[in-house]
């Protein structure tokens, strides 16, 4: 089906949604188009690529990229597709390509930056328009490609507004991620944990500030923290914030939930307040905070910690746990 804007206006109306906008896959294509491949999508964080020719895989709407480290230390978010015949130049999630990248199917060899360098058998290509100096032949680049904090983004879109300006109100999300640190920086540790969620991309995106569910979908896991919780604290310990931060699905209850306020920020963002504060009671906690106050100084310190937000849902595609120091970052694969 060709779906007009008036058609797609149509699915939504004040107090529901037609389901076709979750299942229908030319809808699914749109906004892979519409959406994904001309919104500001994230990639990943610098220190995933600390060292000249580290990459890291990722995904803008249909299209495979790549985040690459270059000599000069700079980082280039690219196409992961050779420009000759379009095989994949990585398909590890992620590694070191050494000096340069090697197309496995023609050996053609790239700079870390995308250049094209050297080509095997080049009289090979005599008469045919080939010229190795020719940005045709480079790994074509992100038409856009900006960070914030050290977290970066690419648009397939030339145009558009710029990254600041579209992460607007979601920042504090990175902000939070970094300035949390009592030294000033953040990095990804370990590997991503991946899953496979057979729903739609909106659907995760809802749940995430959807303040009805915690307490009846969670209620085990809240009650199973809070059943350890009272052995460690019979045995005259302080349960970590771990355990609170999961116990309070429990204490707080399906109508305590409903009280915990949302707020819609410009270009689809949207942040969820929090319900976990600092726990003076644990000594962990209070290192943390003297830590905090040595880096920054009391009144700032007190600035940082006092921002209490649960989720932010940087639109489209990530959503943001700061006091968990989590992010979580989606790459739509079909309509459901």
């Amino acid at each position: 089906m060709t779906w007009s804007n008036s058609d797609i206006a149509a699915l939504v109306e004040p107090d529901r949604m037609h389901r076709k906008a979750y299942v229908d896959p030319d809808i699914f294509e749109l906004e892979m188009e519409r959406i994904f491949e001309r919104q500001w999508i994230y990639i990943g964080h610098e220190s995933q690529v600390p060292n000249p020719g580290d990459y890291y895989l990722a995904r803008v709407g249909r299209q495979p990229m790549m985040m690459t480290r270059d000599h000069t230390g700079g980082i280039n978010v690219l196409y992961n597709r050779c420009p000759h015949r379009g095989a994949q130049l990585c398909t590890a999630r992620k590694g070191n390509a050494g000096k340069m990248f090697r197309c496995s199917y023609h050996a053609w060899m790239f700079e870390l930056d995308g250049r094209l360098e050297s080509v095997p058998a080049v009289r090979g290509y005599d008469n045919t328009g080939f010229d190795l100096n020719d940005p045709e032949f480079h790994v074509r680049k992100a038409p856009r490609a900006d960070n914030y904090r050290g977290f970066w983004f690419a648009s397939l879109s030339p145009e558009g507004p710029d990254l600041e300006t579209h992460l607007g109100g979601s920042k504090q999300a990175f902000d939070q991620l970094i300035d949390r640190a009592p030294g000033g920086e953040t990095r990804v540790v370990g590997d991503c944990f991946r899953i496979i969620q057979k729903s739609n991309w909106k659907l995760f995106m809802e749940n995430q500030i959807d303040v009805s569910h915690p307490g009846a979908t969670h209620e085990s896991t809240g009650a199973a923290a809070r059943s350890v919780e009272r052995e460690i604290e019979q045995n005259g310990e302080t349960p970590s914030m771990g355990y609170g931060f999961l116990s309070d699905f429990q204490r707080i209850g399906i109508d305590g939930w409903t009280k915990f306020s949302t707020t819609g920020h410009p270009q689809g963002h949207c942040t969820l307040e929090g319900y976990m504060g600092l726990r003076p009671e644990d000594p962990d906690t209070n290192e943390y905070v003297r830590l905090m106050y040595e880096a920054y100084g009391e009144e700032r310190a007190e600035e940082i910690l006092g921002v209490n937000l649960h989720h932010v849902l940087v639109y489209p595609c990530n959503s943001v746990q700061t006091p968990l120091q989590q992010l979580r970052t989606i790459r739509p694969l079909g309509p459901d």
